[in-house]
């Protein structure tokens, strides 16, 4: 495990002679656990040296520091190349005062990654990089004793936190880049070192920070440009933009997709609702018949990852298929029923119209009457009025009944209504509470209800609301 004394190392090129275990690194004081490593980094509305007073009452260790803080600490001003005396009591909390704590917490992530023998998986992708991380795991743990990365925690910060887990025992890591700024996921492999790269796709979620597809794609190619030359890179051949980093890598290229000239492909994908999806596999001369419990037939294509990463980790077909069927990681989609027996597809974690699409398909696959309940989606910058309508269109085609909510569901309102939904099947709303109003007096047993919307609108409240109802 990490110990301070590879943190000092990392930071001042001197080690000193404490092999004090360091547990975990983290930065909100209320995640410590017993020898911690608390790391202050100011932010823009919290500053995490307010909380090392905190951080330390919990049990934390050791504090990364960037300006003196009032209590009773032991500080010590880490400068390169000068070692340390620390004869003092470790039993007295310990503050390292550095000039940047964030450099510090990258710098030393990049040090501890260079001291373990173990492959990094890199997964990027506008949508499905989160499940295409959770599956990956899953198949490489039938092997390997494998870390993801937790939740979302795929930038400059949760990245080198993640890294700061691994052991020594750790033989693969998964790892989830995001990116927002161009640079960003080059940076990040910096401190990784990924072998495997995975794209999922070039869309065009969060366009309205990160900017055009072109600017996007550019972005996510950072990860497969990094890998080495002895590395592999997993790409959607489905996807016109991502097949194009084929050409950016020095690495072996692995094609994945519906599209029989990709290395690993699939044909006759079937949808069987919420017990799954069925599909024929093929690689080489092989034909596999498989079932895996992931909701949607767009769910394919992260099995297609996941076994591609497998094939090119040297995993049996027996070792990917067992991962594949393992069920633990579902989509962020889940069912549940309001007391007046409404099925409820929660999916309000976040949206984009790719992925927007992709539950309007699911629910296309299901029986009964179809409500989709979509709120607005944020962050789609030049490409919003075209993203609605896309959505609009498709929920024309799918759902018997459309409600939405916000003023970009107007959009998607007029554009199902041009599609051909009747009027009367249309009903649109400001906020939650008229949303909730309404489908709390019109939802019967009979219906399956898709609801999903960016989630800085907060559609998952219709969810909780719905399912409070009597």
């Amino acid at each position: 495990m990490l110990t301070l004394a590879d943190a000092i190392e990392a930071l001042t090129n001197t080690r000193p002679p404490l092999e004090t275990v360091i547990t975990e690194a983290v930065i909100d004081s209320r995640q410590v656990i017993p020898a911690s490593l608390f790391v202050a980094i100011p932010g823009e509305h919290v500053d995490g040296h307010d909380f090392v007073a905190d951080a330390f009452r919990r049990g934390a260790s050791f504090a990364l520091i960037q300006h003196d803080i009032p209590g009773s600490f032991r500080t010590v001003r880490l400068v390169q190349d000068q070692p340390l005396d620390l004869k003092t009591d470790l039993d007295v909390p310990l503050c390292l005062l550095v000039e940047n704590t964030l450099a510090a917490l990258q710098q030393i992530a990049h040090f501890w990654r260079r001291k373990l023998d173990l492959r990094v998986i890199g997964i990027t992708g506008s949508v499905g990089k989160s499940t295409t991380k959770e599956v990956v795991a899953e198949v490489l743990e039938q092997r390997y004793r494998t870390l993801k990365s937790p939740g979302n925690m795929n930038n400059e910060i949760g990245l080198p936190l993640t890294i700061l887990r691994l052991g020594h025992g750790y033989e693969r890591a998964v790892l989830e880049m995001g990116f927002y700024v161009p640079g960003e996921i080059a940076f990040l492999c910096k401190i990784a070192l990924p072998e495997i790269g995975v794209v999922t796709n070039i869309g065009t979620v969060h366009a309205e920070r990160a900017g055009s597809q072109e600017d996007i794609f550019r972005g996510k190619s950072e990860l497969i440009q990094a890998l080495p030359s002895n590395g592999v890179a997993v790409l959607n051949l489905d996807d016109p933009w991502v097949c194009k980093m084929a050409e950016l890598t020095h690495a072996s290229v692995f094609f994945y997709g519906l599209d029989p000239a990709a290395d690993l492909w699939a044909d006759k994908v079937e949808g069987l609702g919420l017990e799954g999806i069925r599909f024929r596999l093929h690689y080489q001369q092989e034909i596999l018949q498989v079932q895996v419990p992931m909701i949607g037939q767009h769910s394919v294509h992260t099995a297609l990852r996941a076994a591609a990463v497998g094939l090119a980790d040297g995993l049996t077909w027996q070792e990917i298929l067992d991962g594949l069927r393992q069920g633990h990681a579902q989509l962020r989609l889940t069912a549940v029923r309001t007391e007046r027996g409404a099925l409820l597809l929660d999916d309000t974690y976040n949206a984009s119209p790719e992925s927007m699409l992709a539950a309007l398909n699911l629910l296309a696959e299901l029986g009964g009457h179809k409500v989709a309940v979509l709120g607005d989606m944020l962050e789609l910058g030049q490409y919003e009025k075209q993203g609605h309508e896309m959505v609009g269109v498709r929920a024309a085609e799918v759902a018997d009944t459309l409600v939405t909510v916000g003023r970009r569901g107007h959009i998607i309102a007029t554009a199902a209504r041009r599609a051909g939904l009747r009027s009367r099947r249309i009903t649109e709303f400001e906020n939650h509470d008229e949303a909730i109003a309404h489908l709390r007096k019109s939802l019967t047993k009979e219906d399956v209800v898709l609801v999903k919307g960016s989630h800085g609108i907060r559609m998952d409240r219709i969810v909780t609301a719905l399912e409070a109802s009597e």
